[in-house]
């Protein structure tokens, strides 16, 4: 599925809404990328433990992300509780999650860094219980000029059908493969969304 061009209405959460808007803030001309600097939320300590933080090494197909910030939540979702929190940043996002799980995110992260815009998917999968959970990344470029420097990434999941099961959710066994039903570029501007965002909802990468 190719990424498609869309407006800021395009992403589901709350939370991710208000990232968005704080970025679109922090951008001071057109077609420009904001400065990490100039990135401002209100966001808690508790959504920040839903987040991630890269800086970028490298460009093109041949770029790596090197993890800054880590959510502790997000551990738990990749089943990677038994790193210790020490080591879980200043490590490559290849290799802290490994080749398989990589290769199926890796188009979100490169679609990031050559656009210089966010990017948004949202993939279906199962949970441990068999409820179907819908998993959102937003991604946010920063830099200098036309270069992408840092990334930092917001992740989301949903199920209408209630609490789920959060423990391995993406790792690299889950109850089932992630199947991709939204790969967005948001390059255009705001339109209002028609639909509310679910409330039902836990952070996660």
């Amino acid at each position: 599925m190719p990424f498609r061009s869309a407006d800021p209405s395009v992403v589901k959460s709350i939370t991710q809404r208000v990232l968005l808007n704080a970025w679109l803030r922090a951008v001071r001309t057109p077609d420009a990328l904001p400065m990490l600097c100039d990135f401002h939320t209100e966001g808690s300590a508790d959504e920040r433990a839903d987040m991630m933080g890269f800086d970028v090494e490298g460009s093109g197909d041949a770029a790596r992300f090197m993890i800054t910030q880590e959510g502790a939540r997000l551990t738990t979702a990749y089943g990677n509780e038994h790193v210790e929190p020490r080591l879980r940043t200043n490590r490559y996002l290849d290799d802290a999650i490994g080749p398989e799980r990589y290769a199926g995110v890796i188009l979100s992260y490169r679609a990031c860094l050559t656009r210089k815009r966010p990017t948004y998917t949202v993939a279906e999968v199962t949970d441990a219980d068999g409820k179907d959970v819908s998993y959102e990344r937003l991604l946010l470029p920063f830099g200098r000029g036309d270069s992408v420097e840092h990334i930092i990434g917001s992740y989301k999941a949903i199920s209408i059908e209630g609490g789920f099961r959060l423990r391995n959710l993406m790792g690299v066994t889950p109850k089932s493969v992630p199947v991709i039903t939204v790969r967005a570029v948001i390059d255009r501007r705001f339109v209002p969304a028609d639909r509310p965002a679910s409330r039902d909802s836990v952070e996660l990468i």
